[in-house]
């Protein structure tokens, strides 16, 4: 009995330090190819439109609805303390910090990954990767090297119209609708508010978070199993590994960020 346990405990290590090499090795692949998929633009653009356009308008809505969250929070919070003036950088930099990033990639992972992941786990089923590999086409290169650049590309920029659109939700609560002083709100938000600090740390995140969560949803496309249930459980277990990983990777980001 215990030989056998030992047995599958060996098996399953043995198989997942294969599944970690075989993604080190398409990893370091696609960054290999950085150049060759940058001279051909159009594939990237296009991958950027499809991932960044088609996840706009849940980006835009969800931003703004944390925004009415944050403002009303906020105001309740700092009233107690009668700070009720600095509602603007507390928005501000919640959102630039933490849940632009942040939130941005959860969406991103929920939206763009799983479409991806059953994109190319689609193509596997239907042998569409083996005819371009009896072609002589690297299946890496033309389907998923564009698509992991337009998702790098892509994330930091909904982060981006995420923080923006909150920071607008955010005025119409604590300006309009509560009654903060329009001036103070944006005065304390541009004087706490610092570029490289605040929001260099946030397009931080939001590069790697776009790397992680658009490589995790390839891999498991690539490797998905050629039948309707492979993908179907690739496409879950993307969005479970991508979300996972974005909240594991902003919790070491952020200690790393201001612990210097």
């Amino acid at each position: 009995m215990i030989i056998r346990w030992l047995a599958i405990l060996g098996a399953s290590t043995r198989q997942m330090l294969a599944d970690w090499g075989f993604a080190a090795r398409l990893f370091f692949k696609l960054l290999g190819m950085s150049g060759a998929v940058l001279k051909r633009f159009g594939l990237v653009r296009d991958q950027i439109h499809f991932l960044g356009n088609y996840s706009l308008a849940i980006i835009l809505v969800s931003g703004l609805f944390v925004g009415f969250v944050l403002g009303l929070q906020g105001y309740y919070t700092l009233q107690r303390y009668g700070s009720a003036e600095a509602l603007g950088l507390l928005v501000a930099l919640t959102l630039v910090r933490e849940l632009g990033p942040v939130v941005a990639a959860l969406l991103y992972a929920g939206r763009a990954g799983a479409s991806l992941t059953a994109e190319i786990g689609l193509m596997r089923a239907g042998e569409q990767l083996t005819a371009l590999e009896m072609m002589a086409v690297d299946p890496v290169q033309r389907i998923l090297a564009p698509r992991f650049w337009g998702g790098i590309i892509a994330l930091p920029l909904l982060a981006a119209v995420f923080s923006a659109v909150g920071i607008l939700g955010g005025y119409v609560v604590g300006v309009l609708l509560i009654g903060v002083d329009s001036g103070s709100f944006w005065s304390q938000m541009q004087g706490g508010v610092d570029v490289f600090k605040d929001v260099g740390n946030g397009i931080i995140k939001s590069v790697v978070f776009g790397v992680a969560v658009t490589f995790i949803a390839l891999l498991q496309g690539y490797v998905a199993k050629p039948t309707p249930e492979g993908v179907a459980n690739a496409t879950t277990r993307s969005v479970v590994v991508s979300s996972l990983s974005v909240l594991g990777l902003d919790f070491i980001l952020t200690a790393m960020m201001f612990s210097v």
